[in-house]
C-alpha cells in the first residue's frame, strides 16, 4: 500500500515536471547523477577550505574562513549546501528505485551497497559539522560520544573528554579531518560497487542540467551565505542551537532517550532498509522469469551482447558443431527487461513470451480480430508509459512491455497491414525500467541498428513519443502532431500541388 502510494505521487511529479522542464532536463530523472553532480562539488570545495583550516583552532580557523568574502565565506557556503542537496537527491534516488520495483534480484547488489553508500556519506556529514566546532558540533559531539559510551569499544567513557575540565585534544580534531578526507575513498569504492552489474553507467547528467545545478548551488552560496554560530564551549550547556535539516535531525529525538534504545531503533531501521530487495521481492508466480537463447537460431552476430544493459549476456563456444559463438544468459543477472529481444534479428532470444517470434505472432492474432484498421494510428505502447492515461483518442492501443523489447518486425508488419501510421509510446529515456530500451529503440527504427527496420517501411509512418505515465497531455500533443503529418502525407498530388520557380538563374558563361 504504502509503495502504491508514493509510487503515485512520483508519476504525479514527474508528470508535472515534464510539463515544466521537458522530459530531458526532468531533475527528478536525474537523481542519482545529481548525487554525483553534488559530491563532486563536495571535494572541489573541501580540497579549497582544507587549506584554511586548523586542527589547534578549529573555530577561529573558520572564522578566518568565513571573513574571506570573496574566496571563504561562499565557497564555505557551497560545500554546505551541496552535502545538503545531495541528502536530497539521495532521498529521492532511493524512493524511485523502491516504487519502481527496482531493488530486488540482480539489482538487490545496487540497493544494499546503495544503503551503505547512505552510511558514509552521513558519517562523512558528522564529522565536517564537528570540524566547525560552534555550538551545533558541540552537541553532535555529546551526544555522539553519550552513545558510542553504551558500547563496549572504550575502556574509559569518552564522554568525559568533553566534560570541560581539560582542553580537547587535537588528536579530536586530527581523527574528524581523517575520517572527513578517509571516507570520501571509501564512496568511490561503494560507487563502483552500486554500478558494476549495469553496463554504460551514466554518472553525470547532461551538461545544461549538470551546469544549472552548480550554478544553483553557487548562487544560493553567494546571495544567502551560511551563517557561523558561537562557538562551542563545554562549560557551559548550548543555548538554542539550529539543527541541520539533513544531518542531524535526529538530534531533538534522541535527547533524552537511553542510548540502548537509539541503538535498537537505529539498528532495526538499517536492517530494515538492507532487507528491502528480499520484502520487495515479487511471489515466484510473479516473478518474470529471466531471457533464453536458441542456439538454433543464433547467428553469432553479438548484438544481444553489446545491448544488454546490465551485462547478462556473453559470448560463449558453441557445442553443437557449428562454427562461432553463441549467446548466454546469466540468469543471476537478468532483470527480464526483453532489451534482448528488440536486438535479435532471427528472433531467437528473450524472456519467455516476449521473443520477437512472440511479438510477431501476437500482433498477427491482433490485426486478424480486427485490433486495427487502414485509417487508425496504432499506439505501439510501453506498459509504464503514458498509453493508458488518455482514452479519449479512441486510437488502437498494442500493449508491449518494454520499449527496447520492441521487435521491428512489429512496427513493419502494422505498416504494411494498412495501418495509417505507427505510434510508438515510451517512457523518458533517463526513467526507463531497463535502462536503454528507448535508446536502443530508436536506433533499430530509424539508424540502421542490428535488427533493424527494414528499408521496405516507409519511415514517415512510424514515430516515438515519450511519455511518463501520467503525462497524458505528452501523448495527447504527439498524437495530434503524428496526425497531422499524416494528414500531409495523404494529401492528394494534383497539379494544385506543383510549384513551379518563376525565376531562372541565368549562368553567364565567360569569354575564353
Amino acid at each position: 500500500m504504502l509503495k502504491q502510494a508514493l509510487g503515485h505521487v512520483l508519476k504525479r511529479l514527474d508528470s508535472w515536471a515534464d510539463r515544466l522542464y521537458g522530459w530531458k532536463w526532468n531533475p527528478l530523472y536525474q537523481s542519482g547523477a545529481l548525487v554525483i553532480v553534488c559530491l563532486a562539488v563536495l571535494l572541489v570545495t573541501g580540497l579549497y577550505l582544507i587549506f584554511f583550516y586548523r586542527i589547534g583552532a578549529p573555530y577561529e580557523s573558520m572564522v578566518r574562513i568565513d571573513a574571506q568574502a570573496w574566496g571563504g565565506r561562499w565557497i564555505r557556503s557551497l560545500h554546505r549546501y551541496s552535502a545538503d542537496a545531495s541528502v536530497v537527491a539521495v532521498v529521492i534516488h532511493a524512493l524511485r528505485m523502491f516504487c519502481q520495483g527496482r531493488s530486488w534480484g540482480p539489482r538487490a547488489l545496487a540497493w544494499i551497497s546503495g544503503v551503505l553508500l547512505v552510511f558514509l556519506l552521513y558519517v562523512c556529514g558528522w564529522t565536517g559539522y564537528v570540524m566547525v566546532w560552534d555550538g551545533h558540533a558541540q552537541l553532535l559531539a555529546t551526544e555522539g560520544a553519550r552513545l558510542l559510551d553504551a558500547l563496549p569499544l572504550f575502556s574509559e567513557p569518552i564522554s568525559r573528554t568533553f566534560a570541560g575540565a581539560d582542553p580537547l585534544p587535537s588528536a579530536f580534531f586530527f581523527m574528524n579531518l581523517f575520517l572527513h578526507i578517509a571516507i570520501p575513498v571509501g564512496v568511490v569504492m561503494f560507487l563502483w560497487l552500486h554500478v558494476s552489474r549495469v553496463a554504460r553507467p551514466v554518472l553525470l547528467p547532461p551538461r545544461p542540467l549538470l551546469w544549472t545545478a552548480v550554478g544553483l548551488l553557487t548562487a544560493a552560496a553567494i546571495l544567502l551565505p551560511v551563517r557561523l554560530g558561537p562557538g562551542a564551549d563545554l562549560l557551559r550547556v548550548p543555548g538554542e542551537v539550529a539543527v541541520n535539516a539533513f544531518y542531524s535531525f535526529w538530534l531533538p529525538a534522541i535527547d533524552s532517550a537511553p542510548p540502548a534504545l537509539v541503538w535498537a531503533v537505529g539498528s532495526i531501521l538499517v536492517l530494515v532498509f538492507l532487507a528491502v530487495p528480499f520484502l520487495t521481492r515479487p511471489r515466484d508466480d510473479r516473478r518474470p522469469e529471466p531471457s533464453s537463447v536458441s542456439s538454433r537460431l543464433c547467428t553469432s552476430c553479438e548484438q544481444c551482447y553489446v545491448d544488454c544493459p546490465y551485462d547478462a549476456i556473453r559470448m560463449v563456444e558453441r557445442t553443437d558443431g557449428r562454427d562461432g559463438l553463441v549467446a548466454q544468459v546469466n540468469p543471476d543477472s537478468c532483470v527480464s527487461c526483453g532489451i534482448c529481444a528488440g536486438s535479435c534479428a532471427p528472433m531467437g532470444v528473450g524472456p519467455p513470451g516476449r521473443t520477437g517470434r512472440d511479438q510477431l505472432a501476437r500482433v498477427r492474432e491482433y490485426v486478424a480480430k480486427g485490433g486495427c484498421g487502414p485509417g487508425d494510428i496504432v499506439l505501439v505502447g510501453c506498459g509504464r508509459s503514458a498509453t493508458g492515461a488518455r482514452e479519449d483518442d479512441d486510437a488502437p492501443r498494442f500493449p508491449i512491455s518494454c520499449a527496447g523489447n520492441l521487435h521491428s518486425s512489429v512496427v513493419e508488419y502494422l505498416v504494411r497491414a494498412g495501418v495509417r501510421g505507427v505510434l510508438v509510446v515510451a517512457c523518458p529515456p533517463r526513467d526507463c525500467w531497463g535502462r536503454e530500451g528507448p535508446k536502443w529503440l530508436g536506433e533499430r527504427l530509424f539508424n540502421r541498428r542490428e535488427a533493424e527496420l527494414k528499408e521496405r517501411v516507409d519511415r514517415r509512418r512510424v514515430r516515438v513519443a515519450y511519455a511518463s505515465s501520467f503525462d497524458g497531455r505528452a501523448l495527447a500533443a504527439a498524437l495530434d502532431d503524428f496526425s497531422r503529418a499524416l494528414a500531409r502525407l495523404d494529401a492528394p498530388s494534383g497539379e494544385t500541388r506543383i510549384e513551379v520557380d518563376t525565376e531562372c538563374e541565368v549562368v553567364v558563361e565567360s569569354a575564353q
